[in-house]
């Protein structure tokens, strides 16, 4: 019997381009867009306005994740984060809604219900092109929610549609979800750094 021939890829060359990848993203971005995220959560925070997180899979993960930072890490103090949520969390309510309403409507009824003029969206999209992304941030214009996606690829249609697109023109799914989390931590710390003083 012949030995079979392989052409796997060592882990190790695997992980290096990944790096690699991450790293030529990290090093070229333009980072003025995250730094009006910033401004724009802080005059949330100091004045009891909310925030709503929401994407899809991986990107649902990250918005629980950083919902969870906002709440809680930025001041680590009882009662001292920011009212925020994510729209991704309650399993109940987007099966009800997907199933009565559609999927595309999971974020904008939540949204419709919760959200008042003045708070802050924030989604993360790879393609920037789901079409419960998309109806979300019609829901939000038109109730005066102000909007920043963290998007990958293209942008897709998201990007024209919010009023901060962060957008990082990688074509890798994990790395566009990797840079969602990055730029939450750098907002999360940034805040710690500049938080209000506590009364």
């Amino acid at each position: 019997m012949n030995a079979e021939v392989t052409t796997e890829k060592l882990p190790t060359a695997v992980f290096t381009a990944y790096a690699s990848r991450l790293q030529e993203v990290l090093a070229t971005s333009d980072w003025s867009g995250v730094a009006q995220l910033s401004q724009d959560m802080k005059d949330c925070w100091v004045n009891g306005r909310q925030v709503f997180f929401c994407g899809n899979g991986g990107s649902a993960g990250n918005a629980i994740h950083l919902a969870n930072d906002y709440l809680y890490g930025i001041a680590k103090r009882t009662g001292g984060g920011m009212r925020v949520s994510s729209l991704s969390a309650n399993a109940a309510v987007i099966t009800c809604l997907a199933n009565d309403v559609g999927y595309d409507a999971i974020y904008s009824e939540q949204l419709a219900v919760q959200a008042q003029a003045g708070d802050l969206l924030i989604v993360l999209s790879g393609s920037g092109n789901s079409p419960n992304i998309l109806r979300v941030l019609e829901q939000a214009k038109a109730m005066g929610v102000k909007t920043c996606g963290i998007l990958g690829y293209s942008g897709g249609k998201a990007k024209a549609m919010c009023d901060i697109p962060i957008h990082f023109a990688i074509d890798d799914m994990q790395i566009a979800e990797d840079m969602q989390l990055i730029v939450g931590h750098m907002v999360m710390q940034w805040l710690y750094e500049n938080k209000p003083v506590a009364e």
